[in-house]
């Protein structure tokens, strides 16, 4: 199956009306502005649990009343059941928010690669393993049914992206690329819609990151993560105060294009919207001058701190192995 024949195909997913959590969501979110909202976000754990503890610790030390946690993609190293009890086992012996927002990474989708847990068998993907079954394993950890949704940290709407599809199943040229149904872009557009009527900045979680945004996207590694990014870009570029973290590239935060502004052309938005790495819990990476990636090496544990007020909102670059933070930026507000 061609890449255009594969993007065509029905999606099956759920009307936008039926996505978990967004009447809640919309009710907490529509209030008056209050005191400022601080949050956080980090991403790709994939298994190193002892490292998510201490993200864990150090964000209750830091930002103690969080409205909220996302954590964008690569919950589990490979999507086994066990692993997501890991992940809840974990979150169960540290201080955490009451409300996490989990978007659905590519690491989710790793158990066809392996013919048990203990046994790689890539020859002979997917080892038995149904599509179904993957998607059925993040839905009964993150508690919903369909790989976005909408939540609120207190009253500042938050939307999780993701794949519906696991792209090598439909195409075996294809591996880990990012395939949205036509409900969900219907449902991306009509929920920032929504809230640019409500003077509200969104903020997005999804774990690939659009080519040529934040560190690492510029590499050849990172430029066609997603089947239909002009789309997606269109949607978003369209909002001058909305703000997507993407994780996926592990790249470090110290790098000085850890956040950029992302101007989509033909959208009528000039200043464009905010793009965010969000780093990794797991193994820092960074550019190899060939073309390529190589790994930090030594202790990596990097993620986000969020503070929304009624006139900007300041992003912080957190290490959580040294607790200590690397750099912060201020993002004015239009609304």
């Amino acid at each position: 199956m061609d890449r255009r024949v594969f993007m065509a195909a029905a999606a099956g997913g759920v009307a936008a009306a039926a996505v978990p959590g967004q009447a809640e969501a919309q009710s907490e979110a529509q209030g008056l502005w209050g005191p400022a909202v601080r949050f956080n976000v980090i991403s790709d754990i994939q298994g190193d649990l002892a490292d998510f503890g201490r993200a864990l610790d150090d964000l209750a030390a830091i930002n103690p009343a969080s409205a909220g946690l996302g954590i964008a993609g690569d919950i589990t190293p490979r999507g086994y059941d066990f692993e997501y009890a890991q992940v809840r086992q974990t979150l169960g012996k540290h201080p955490r928010p009451r409300k996490v927002a989990w978007a659905i990474g590519n690491h989710e989708f790793y158990v066809p690669k392996w013919r048990d847990p203990d046994t790689l068998a890539q020859e002979t993907w997917p080892n038995g393993t149904t599509e179904d079954s993957l998607f059925r394993s993040f839905y009964n950890f993150a508690g919903r049914n369909t790989v976005y949704t909408e939540t609120s940290f207190g009253g500042i709407p938050v939307l999780c992206l993701g794949t519906e599809r696991y792209a090598k199943y439909h195409d075996p040229k294809l591996w880990d690329e990012v395939w949205i149904s036509d409900q969900q872009f219907t449902w991306l557009e009509q929920r920032l819609r929504y809230w640019a009527g409500w003077r509200k900045p969104v903020m997005v979680l999804t774990h690939h990151p659009l080519p040529n945004t934040v560190s690492g996207t510029h590499n050849k590694l990172y430029k066609s993560d997603y089947l239909q990014p002009d789309r997606l870009l269109s949607i978003l570029g369209r909002h001058k105060d909305v703000f997507l973290f993407s994780g996926h590239t592990h790249w470090d935060l110290n790098l000085s294009d850890w956040v950029v502004r992302r101007v989509v052309p033909g959208t009528g938005n000039l200043e464009g919207f905010t793009v965010v790495n969000t780093a990794a819990v797991q193994t820092g990476w960074v550019d190899d001058g060939k073309g390529g990636e190589v790994s930090l090496g030594g202790a990596f544990n990097q993620g986000l701190q969020v503070e929304v007020s009624s006139r900007s909102v300041v992003i912080k670059a957190r290490d959580f192995t040294t607790r200590t933070w690397l750099k912060q930026i201020t993002v004015p507000l239009h609304s």
